[in-house]
């Protein structure tokens, strides 16, 4: 891909010829008059990873337009161009932020060679931000598609800014798993981190669990407390399914980011709180706000920045990973022997629209470790094969009670190289149960060592 620079001159004549000499060394070279068309080239346009522009323009000049540039994010770098006596501007912009300047009349060669050197700082830095941005998102998702590398990056650029953070995506695809990556990356990451799912509790509770109580503000608070807001002070709080908020509290949740306080029931004095919010929901909030059952303004405050997570349906390319990463941690947990995964089970599972998305492999992947035979996986246990419209379905209690037992068996046996007397006494109970047992789990193969 060319690189896209875009060059800010109110000359025609400039700005024709530093094109010229750009668009022949390859480069893909955009153009604006002044600092104002300039600025609304960047925030419409495809990203520019460079700006070229000239220091005294009408309306916006190179200055003030370095300045508003460096708050956008990304910032593109800089490079001015003076003209002669206007070394202490070119100083000046240098402890702003600009990546460099050159002087007119310019030479051929130094504008490129200024240019070129930009380019590349450019191109380290956004390697070295995606790099550290999958490591960061790693540690809480497994991936290998572009759409969750590009999410990556943008967790890692917004992660230290203090804003509001909206997370939307369809159940199951890891709206949690970003919010854990958001604060890991971020300033607070020593502070507190608060989890509420706004649908959990009804209005009344919700209020009292958010902002606290004093003693006796309603039937059973037989003490103060301080809130979810109070104990996140200093850190960050996650609204889960924060389309479900009933209305009553969209408006005091409203008061609460617009004044950075809140007032526990029961009480007359709000209180000061210092508080990051991410919120999280599958619903479209732009169509709830429409139908009025989500304030507009309250939108608007946690839609400062959006993080839109794909389903898995849309990157197939993850299924393999994920799937992988899955087996070895259920093997591990039901301790059981790494299956052996062929080509045409990964092509099943590719195939499978995954309408639960990442839980819902999960749960199929946990099932078929869990109930097959040790060392197999049993593919009649996918969900084509056994799920109906009323959607996927994970394990019940009973199957990860009887899988873990299963696990403990084989560990059990693998311990005492097959002798089921021995393994039976560290197990603690008879040997007629444990044969029982391995009747029971498809275990009975192993055999007992004589002697």
């Amino acid at each position: 891909m060319k690189p896209k620079v875009l060059v800010v001159d109110d000359d025609p004549g400039v700005r024709y010829t530093i094109r010229e000499i750009l668009e022949s060394a390859d480069f893909e070279v955009a153009e604006a008059a002044d600092g104002a068309q300039a600025l609304e080239r960047v925030d419409k346009g495809a990203p520019f990873q460079l700006v070229i522009t000239d220091l005294r323009m009408p309306k916006i000049d190179g200055l003030e337009l370095l300045r508003k540039l460096s708050g956008r994010a990304p910032a593109p770098r800089v490079i001015l161009i003076t003209a002669h006596g206007s070394e202490r501007h070119a100083v000046e912009a240098m402890k702003l932020g600009a990546y460099d300047y050159f002087r007119k009349p310019f030479e051929l060669e130094e504008l490129l060679a200024v240019v070129q050197r930009a380019v590349e700082t450019v191109r380290l830095s956004m390697e070295n931000e995606r790099l550290a941005g999958e490591l960061n998102f790693s540690k809480s998702l497994v991936f290998a598609s572009e759409a969750m590398s590009r999410l990556a990056v943008l967790v890692a650029r917004v992660a230290p800014r203090d804003v509001t953070v909206l997370i939307t995506g369809e159940s199951g695809t890891g709206k949690e798993r970003v919010a854990e990556a958001l604060v890991r990356a971020s300033r607070r990451a020593a502070g507190p981190f608060v989890r509420f799912n706004c649908a959990a509790l009804t209005a009344e509770l919700a209020e009292a669990e958010l902002f606290g109580h004093s003693k006796g503000a309603f039937t059973g608070a037989v003490r103060a407390r301080s809130g979810l807001f109070g104990e996140a002070d200093g850190g960050t709080l996650l609204l889960d399914e924060v389309a479900e908020l009933d209305p009553s509290l969209q408006a005091k949740l409203l008061r609460v980011l617009q004044e950075g306080e809140v007032r526990p029931v029961g009480e007359d004095r709000a209180r000061k709180v210092d508080v990051r919010i991410l919120a999280a929901t599958h619903r479209d909030l732009k169509e709830r706000v429409a139908s009025g059952q989500f304030r507009e303004d309250l939108f608007y405050r946690l839609n400062v920045v959006h993080l839109a997570i794909p389903p898995l349906r849309e990157r197939p390319e993850d299924i393999r990973v994920l799937a992988r990463h899955f087996l070895a941690r259920f093997a591990e947990r039901f301790g059981v022997e790494l299956p052996a995964v062929s080509d045409a089970l990964y092509g099943r599972l590719a195939a499978w629209p995954w309408p639960g998305n990442v839980r819902e492999l999960e749960n199929a992947i946990e099932r078929m470790v869990a109930l097959s035979p040790d060392g197999e996986l049993d593919q009649s246990l996918l969900p084509e094969a056994r799920e109906t419209e009323a959607g996927p379905r994970g394990l019940t209690l009973k199957q990860r009670v009887e899988a873990y037992e299963r696990g403990l068996i084989v560990e059990g046996l693998k311990a005492s190289r097959g002798n089921r007397s021995e393994a039976a006494r560290a197990l603690g109970i008879s040997r007629v149960t444990l044969h029982d047992k391995l009747r029971k789990y498809g275990l009975a193969r192993a055999e007992e060592p004589e002697g």
